[in-house]
């Protein structure tokens, strides 16, 4: 996917911990760290505005787009998120 997350970029610049920012948004340090690796497939507003809250940020400094041609392409049936 080419969605890129930058949380672990923005957790150095802000010298802060994934535990800390874990439990001050109200996550479990698992799917933090899920997050941070870019393993997960999606993620609420709600999340991505209590990451905001917490780092001082705004979303584009915790996500890069990086292009795909295939991100051009109709989707097959059964496959991600409808249309």
């Amino acid at each position: 996917m080419p969605v890129v997350v930058r949380l672990d970029v923005a957790l150095a610049q802000r010298k802060k911990r994934a535990r800390e920012l874990a439990a001050e948004i109200g996550l479990s340090e698992t799917q933090l760290s899920l997050l941070r690796s870019g393993k997960v497939r999606g993620m609420r507003f709600d999340t991505l505005a209590r990451l905001c809250a917490a780092l001082d940020c705004k979303p584009g400094d915790l996500l890069d787009y990086e292009f795909d041609p295939a991100d051009l392409q109709p989707r097959g049936e059964g496959e991600g998120d409808p249309p």
